[in-house]
């Protein structure tokens, strides 16, 4: 139960700080998404794995460092997490309902797509990497580059797709009114996509890390 609690704190605070940046209008939000990101990698990794989205989820199940009995319980966790989240930062914001503002997605599905897809790939593919593999076991710079790959992701492609590269926050950004839930099937899918693929490459490239 620790394990799915830590997801669920790490998974809310991300969602939180997401939420509270982007409605706030903070021209720098990728920066503090990344930084929030690192601590509660560092806060939540001994515990859980420190995972706080279900795409990284589904690269480590994959690979074969999270089995599926825990994978399950660990998205509930993020999803509750992200829920909760967008309830916190609607109370913040309550007194500015234009912020609300709904991002339309009508003939950009398709760049919109390749943005998660390849920054999901990136994320995934530097978790497996830092957090998981033999040759970088016991490192402690992990979190920093966990984060950062999240803030260099969302400052490049946040205009283009909005920068979820996690189904937890694009669920979080539909809660808000951010994306339309009628929209949030392109994020998930290339979330998932960018994850799965991320365990390929790990598995095809890491040769030492073979079970």
């Amino acid at each position: 139960m620790n394990k799915y609690l830590t997801e669920f704190i790490g998974t809310f605070f991300l969602v939180f700080t997401i939420g509270c940046n982007v409605l706030g209008g903070n021209s720098v939000a990728p920066l503090a998404i990344g930084a929030v990101l690192m601590v509660m990698v560092y806060a939540g990794g001994h515990i859980s794995g420190a995972h706080y989205n279900p795409a990284v989820t589904l690269a480590v199940t994959l690979r074969g460092k999270c089995t599926p009995s825990d994978a399950v319980p660990y998205v509930i966790g993020q999803l509750l997490g992200a829920a909760c989240a967008t309830v916190a930062v609607r109370l913040l914001f309550s007194h500015k309902a234009e912020v609300f503002a709904t991002m339309d997605l009508s003939g950009k599905i398709a760049p919109v797509f390749l943005a998660e897809l390849l920054c999901t790939f990136a994320l995934a593919w530097v978790v497996l990497n830092v957090a998981t593999s033999k040759d970088t076991a016991g490192n402690s710079n992990y979190g920093l580059a966990i984060g950062f790959t999240v803030a260099a992701c969302a400052f490049s492609v946040g205009s283009i797709s909005g920068g979820a590269f996690n189904p937890a926050v694009a669920l979080g950004a539909a809660m808000l009114g951010i994306l339309k839930f009628a929209d949030i099937w392109v994020h998930i899918a290339a979330n998932l996509a960018g994850g799965a693929l991320a365990a390929v490459a790990f598995k095809a490239l890491s040769t030492a890390d073979k079970e």
